[in-house]
């Protein structure tokens, strides 16, 4: 459905993977990649989400690495220098948001593992173009958005078996978004980490991956149709 696109990003350019809704209209989201890099699987869910109305731009944070090792995924999200993310994050907006079809004033952030906390991060850095996050299972030990600068609600979701994001962590993230004065709704799941990915049967798990796609696609057309 979509198609590798080349953006600006700050003097440089940036590389992603762009579907579009077949109406040519619809809201518009950039699906920030699980640590694993641009696959099959974040593809997939840009497609998707075409499907159901959205502009999705997924940008490749890896600049075309990717792999199915965790100890490459852990060496390639550890070597990400942040000012150059927050570079391809703004572009990946700033490119969406002047594409012609693009309906919302704002756009989402919707992120994987790795991807959540960036979403989130992004929201923060440029909540003048961010007015929606959902976040599912965010992890990212180097990054520590700041939630004061939210400009939309954000959507959580975490899953109660989730070994490297405990639920007094998840909890407490929610807490601190809610201090802050901004909106969060905060989803758990009788789940392990990355249960929404299908490309991974043994974590994958159908009913909570259909019940947080479901309140993901509500909370994003309320957020930012």
């Amino acid at each position: 459905m979509g198609d590798m696109v080349r953006f600006k990003a700050n003097g440089r350019t940036a590389d992603g993977y762009l579907a579009k809704p077949a109406s040519g209209r619809g809201p518009g989201i950039v699906v920030v990649q699980e640590w694993w890099g641009l696959v099959g699987h974040i593809t997939d869910l840009a497609d998707r989400f075409a499907a159901e109305g959205f502009f999705a731009l997924a940008p490749d944070l890896y600049h075309g690495e990717k792999t199915k090792s965790p100890d490459d995924a852990g060496k390639l999200m550890m070597a990400l220098n942040m000012a150059e993310v927050a570079k391809d994050l703004r572009g990946a907006v700033d490119y969406l948001v002047g594409l012609e079809g693009v309906s919302s004033k704002k756009v989402a952030t919707v992120g994987f593992c790795m991807g959540g906390q960036l979403a989130l991060f992004a929201a923060t850095e440029y909540p003048e173009h961010i007015g929606a996050v959902v976040d599912f299972y965010g992890i990212h030990p180097a990054v520590k958005p700041d939630v004061s600068r939210l400009s939309g609600p954000v959507l959580l979701h975490f899953g109660t078996r989730d070994k490297s994001i405990p639920q007094e962590t998840a909890d407490g993230l929610s807490k601190r978004i809610r201090d802050a004065g901004k909106q969060v709704d905060s989803h758990f799941y009788d789940a392990d980490h990355a249960f929404f990915n299908d490309q991974r049967p043994a974590v994958y798990n159908a009913e909570a991956a259909k019940l947080a796609w479901d309140r993901t696609l509500k909370f994003l057309h309320s957020a930012i149709a």
